[in-house]
Order: C-alpha cells, then structure tokens, then sequence
C-alpha cells in the first residue's frame, strides 16, 4: 500500500458485504419474498396457502422490475389483456422453471411456462396477476439457445423435469443466476465489492442427470390427463383409470406413466409390473376419486436403498389406500414380491379426504418394515415416511452435499466441540458429525423422525447424540436451556425457511459458526439477510458475516437448488487492540506490544510465511504477545525467534509456536509444521487477513478475535 489513506479505503471490503442501499417501500416487499420466483421448485405437499403467499411474492418482484422499467422509460406500463397474443422472447427462468420475459414495447413482465432463455414465440394472455401477467405459449417462432431432445416420452406433458430439452450446462447456469440474484435482491449483498465473488461458489453439478432419485410417488385417479389432440376420444371406466404424475394445473388428472426415467431401473420394473395388472376388473381395484371421496388405491410410493452388507440395490413398494384391506392388496403383492430387489411392501393407510401419502396406520405385507441406505460410511434405517435426502449418489457416491456440510462445520476432530441440528430429520447429518463432536444435539418437529433418528443412532453405535422432538417454529425463551452453547449451528429447514422466533435465539446465542443447508435459495438469502445484517424495523443486529455460499444441483432436469451456506460470528473488537495504519506498513499497539507487519521482501514473519501456505489461506490465526486490555486482562506467551518482543526483533517464522491458518473453507490448520499450542481456536488473540491491493497480497492485521462480541473492527 502506498499511502496510509489507500489502506484505509481497503478496509471496508474486508468486512462483511455492504448493504444495498433500498427505499423503505422497496426493503418491506423484499422482507416479504419467502418464496420468491427462484428455481426452488414446489413440493409434492404445496398447499393453497403456499400458492397464495407465493403469488403475493410474485406480484412483488414484478412491480419492483416494472418499477425500474417505468422509471427509465418516458412510455406509460402497459398491460395485456386477457386473450391477447403477444410475440415474446424468454429472457431467464424465474420461479417453478416459468419463462421470464418481457413485452418489447413496455417491457411489462410476463412469465410463460416451458418458455425457456432465447426462444421467441406467440403466447396467448390467460391471466393477469397484479403487475404481470401469464402467457400460454401458441407457437414457437424459433427455439431456444440450448436445445437439446428430451429422452423421456412424458416430457413435454409432465410437471417434473420441465428443462430436459434444456442442455445440462445451461441448467446449471440459469439456477446459478437465480442464486446470484437471489443473494443480491433478497438477501441485500453487494455484488460491487470484491469479496462478493469468493463468498459465491460455482454451482456443483449432479454427475448423473437420470436415475438419481431414490423416491417417487405416483398417484392413482380416475380421471386420465389427455394432450388435447386425444381429447376427443371418449374414455369410460377402467380405460379413464391412471396411475402416474398429476398433470401441472390439475388436481384431479393423473397423466398415466409407465416409465420414469428419475427413479432407479428396479422401481420401474414394479411400476411396469403393477400397471400390468391393477385395472383387471377380477381384482377389484378402483382408484381414489378426489371429488366423490370413494374408491381404493391413492398413492404408490417406491423407495431404493441398499444393502449395507451386500451393497445391492433394495427396494420398499408402499401402497397408500383408504382403507385397510390387505387381500384386495394380495394379487399385486404377490406379482411385485417376484422382484429380487424388492424387499418390503407397505401399506400406509390414509382415511382422510387430503392428498397426503402419510397414513394414521402402516401395516408390513411383505419382508421388513424398512431398508437400508449408506452415507458418509454410516448405515440409516429408513421406513416408509421417513425424510431421507432423496438423491443418495450426490450425496453418498460423489460425497458432495455431506461433505461441503462437513467441511464447513469445520470440526477439530478432538471431541471438544458442541453440535447444534436444528431441523435433523431422521439425524443423517448429525450422526455424520457425531464422530468428531463432543455431542451432537438434534431437534426435530416429525415425531417418527425422531424416533429414526434414535434407530440409526443406536444401529451406528453413536452414543454422543441426543435428538429431541419439538416444534422450532414454536420457541420460546426457555429453549437453549437443555443443551450447552454450541460451538456449531446446523440448520436444514424445511421450504420457508427459518421462523423470526428461532432467527431471534441464533442471533443471542451467537454461535460461532452456523451452516445453513436450504432446498430454497429465496427463503435462504433472506435468513442470510436477517443473520448478517439484522431486521432494522425489529431493531434487531445481524452478527453473522457469510463466508461462502454454494450452489448444489440435487435435482438435474427440475427448479430445484440446494444451497449450503457458512456463516461465522462477526469477532473483532476495536476496544481490545487499536490499529494504526503507517504507509507500507501495519503497525499494532496494545499496552507494551508493537507488532509490525512488514512488506514480504523483506523476509520477516509473518510475510515470509506467505510462500508457506496454500494459494486458499484466506487468513492467519496468532495466540501472540497481546495484552487484553479489559478489566483482569492477561496476556498469552508465544516464542518468536530471539524475543517476543518487538523491540527485540522478528524471528524467523519457523520459530513461532501457537499458530495455524485458516483456508477458506475456514478450517484452521498447522501451517507448515508450526505447532498449534492452543487448544481452542477461538482463543487466538491475533486474526490477520489476506488483502490484495495494488502491491500485491499480504496478509493485514485485523483485530482481536472475540466471539462474544458482534461489533465490528473499526480502523
């Protein structure tokens, strides 16, 4: 650095990012954006309400971008009438994989589904919603940019994978924008500084795009979805009845499917097997009729596992019904029990009117009442409504989701550290934790959740994790009391995200470090939002600084995204250290310490343990010579070549104890055969930074590290 005036104006992009700077009316809508448009996919359980919040979130993000339009643009909005066609051309994809695009004139927004970037077509208005308006597309005037044939026949039809004629690459770029954005509108981060662009990480790819799932649920109907050239065609009885996927847009057709090409090779021989023989009038089947509330068979439901012993592929089939009639079952049991894979045959019985696949009662037709799957070396029991990450491979076989978990946490693997799960499932990520934790502490609001939980600990021989059933979206001031602070957060809520009541504990617990895994990027970036930056309207301070935010393509072909996310306590407090800042050099003055950074030509610690560390080393942690200036403050001993004094002289690097490194990932690690002498990392006196400037990158003296504190380092 040149001048003490070019240091400090580095300073700021050393902390976490800056605010966006928004109008009140603009910051309470974003506030609102739960759901907002990302690719964050519905699921199989969307209800009304989540449509209607969803809708009120879309209206916002419109009138925001119609807002801006407006503004540099002297024409009055225009709004499309219902039934009007319009050419358009899709510009992104926006929430549920809908087409975004705008109308040339005006640039209104208009959202067009199975529109995807660059097609230009003729849509037809079918409804206006507030500030936008949807389109149905009439013909395509030139397709998209990546256009590639879709492999399964139901394609075009079915709900599920709506951009497989979307090549994979640009998949992964849309869903990768969508965060990015997400991160910035939502979330307020600012991309204008430097530190936006390591905090996010490309998007990891899913390294097969077909047969990943290890769950589907298919439907029974009585009423059979036809494209609408077949609609003439009158069906009656038996040749009406579908087994399948409910067609977008309907609650009550069921597009019949044969084939999934999502689900594994095993699951489609049941699924082949069963539309075989279901509808044969000898059995006496009938499907659930959602309008007359009468009929038999509602859901089939296949999982695959895999043996722990053999590692053989194994398959439960459950079949969900109005009632409990096992030998209307019987014929189908006995055709699919021929299937080597097949290992468990369930019976969910379901008695409400509801859509849900969860019965009030579960019988065992056949073999066990769960299978078996492997993660991160450890075996869970999954029975038939158990939550279970529904891509196994990405999660098992590449190692991917688990362990960017695992190496966020950070874990020392001494046993030493306290692991908070909140929202654990059935605890596939705590018990993946529990080997290098004190204790792992688990909280779930599914009771049968809690009670697999219990299963694979026990199956594991995992006695350091205790997991408790409770409603997190319910706390109160009492909640914290039943477990020590812990050193870790982990978070894994469900779609909405996180409830202001458990943001609110987070924020007074200030726990180290919080890992938030999200299977919805909008939810995700306002939780990020009110961590790091607080809720101004609630008087409510963000501690948290976000370290890194990555991108997980779970679901190849859908909207859906997994991010998971790190954050560490802001802990850097002015009050114990005063920096001064002289030309070239940092210079640090507590009590009777002056420690002096000096340029890395010069050889002398810490510069010339540059070359020492990894091109990842984002920062150094030092347990020096540093006089707590606090009441009862005392200092730490560190042996520095000659003297741990200043005014003694700089010893070599090679002479220091009490010190590691932090990459980024922010694990701490021995820096090159330097002896670590503390024991707990959170105690170093001495956080020292990586800083590029026009010199070069150094390291810079930051502050005292201080995890009990959230005020920021001020120059």
């Amino acid at each position: 650095m040149g001048t003490a005036t070019a240091t400090m104006a580095a300073m700021p992009a050393l902390k976490h990012l800056t605010r966006i700077t928004c109008t009140p009316l603009f910051l309470r809508k974003l506030q609102k954006l739960e759901r907002f448009h990302s690719l964050a996919s519905l699921s199989p359980n969307f209800t009304q309400e989540d449509s209607q919040q969803q809708q009120e979130q879309q209206n916002q993000l419109t009138n925001n971008n119609n807002t801006s339009i407006s503004r540099s643009s002297s024409s009055t909005s225009y709004f499309p009438k219902r039934g009007q066609t319009l050419e358009l051309v899709c510009e992104s994809l926006a929430f549920k994989g809908k087409g975004v695009c705008k109308v040339a004139e005006t640039g209104f927004v208009v959202m067009c589904d199975r529109a995807l970037p660059g097609e230009r077509f003729i849509g037809r208005v079918t409804r206006r919603k507030g500030t936008y308006a949807e389109v149905t597309k009439v013909k395509t005037i030139s397709t998209h940019w990546d256009l590639v044939d879709a492999p399964c026949e139901y394609a075009p039809h079915c709900g599920g994978c709506k951009t497989q004629n979307l090549s994979y690459e640009a998949q992964l770029r849309a869903k990768e924008q969508q965060v990015h954005e997400l991160t910035i509108h939502v979330g307020k981060f600012s991309d204008k500084v430097p530190e936006f662009f390591n905090i996010m990480k490309p998007i990891v790819p899913c390294d097969i795009q077909f047969h990943y799932r290890n769950k589907m649920e298919f439907s029974f109907g009585s009423q059979k979805w036809l494209p609408k050239e077949l609609l003439g065609e009158k069906q009656v009885g038996v040749e009406n009845y579908a087994l399948g996927l409910h067609a977008p847009g309907f609650f009550d057709k069921v597009l019949n499917v044969d084939k999934c090409l999502l689900q594994s090779e095993p699951a489609n021989m049941v699924l082949v097997a069963i539309q075989d023989c279901w509808r044969d009038s000898q059995f006496g089947l009938t499907p659930y009729d959602v309008h007359s509330h009468s009929g038999f068979l509602k859901h089939l439901m296949l999982r695959t596992g895999r043996n722990s012993e053999t590692g053989l592929l194994e398959l439960m089939v459950n079949f969900v019904t109005s009632s409990y009639k096992p030998e209307l079952l019987k014929p189908l049991v006995e055709k699919i029990s021929s299937i080597p894979e097949v290992v468990s045959i369930m019976n969910n019985v379901n008695t409400s009117v509801g859509n849900t696949s969860v019965g009030e009662e579960e019988y065992t037709l056949y073999g066990k009442s769960t299978i078996t799957e492997i993660l991160r070396g450890l075996t869970f029991q999954i029975s038939a409504n158990s939550f279970f990450q529904t891509n196994t491979r990405q999660a098992r076989e590449a190692e991917v989701l688990y362990k960017l978990i695992e190496d966020c946490a950070g874990l020392r693997g001494d046993g030493s550290q306290i692991v908070l799960d909140l929202f654990c499932g059935t605890g596939t990520i705590g018990l993946t934790l529990a080997r290098r934790a004190k204790h792992v502490y688990g909280y779930e609001v599914v009771p049968q959740a809690i009670t697999d939980a219990h299963r694979n600990a026990e199956l594991n021989s995992i006695s350091n994790a205790t997991f408790v059933q409770g409603d997190l979206n319910k706390i109160d001031g009492s909640f914290g009391n039943n477990f020590p602070k812990p050193d870790i957060v982990i978070s894994d809520p469900n779609r909405p995200g996180m409830h202001m009541k458990l943001i609110k504990f987070l924020l007074k617990l200030k726990a180290p470090r919080i890992v938030y895994v999200s299977c919805n990027p909008a939810t995700c970036a306002r939780d990020l939002d009110y961590l790091c930056h607080g809720v101004k309207e609630k008087n409510i301070e963000g501690c948290y600084k976000l370290k890194s935010l990555q991108p997980v393509d779970m679901f190849p072909h859908t909207p859906h995204i997994e991010c998971v996310c790190l954050c560490y306590i802001t802990g850097f407090r002015a009050a114990n250290l005063k920096l001064f800042q002289i030309a070239s050099h940092v210079v640090t003055r507590a009590s009777f310490l002056s420690l002096q950074v000096l340029p890395a030509d010069k050889g002398y610690w810490p510069s010339s343990i540059l070359t020492t560390l990894k091109e990842s080393a984002a920062a150094i942690n030092w347990g020096g010579e540093i006089v707590n200036l606090r009441p009862r403050g005392h200092h730490t001993s560190t042996q520095m070549g000659s003297g741990h004094f200043a005014r003694e002289g700089f010893g070599k690097a090679t002479y220091i104890h009490n010190m590691c490194y932090m990459d980024r990932s922010t694990q701490l690690i021995d820096a090159k055969g330097l002896i670590t002498a503390v024991t707990n990392p959170t105690s170093y006196d001495l956080h020292v930074e990586r800083v590029a400037d026009q010199d070069g990158v150094h390291f810079l003296v930051m502050g005292v590290l201080d995890g009990q504190t959230n005020a920021d380092m001020k120059g």
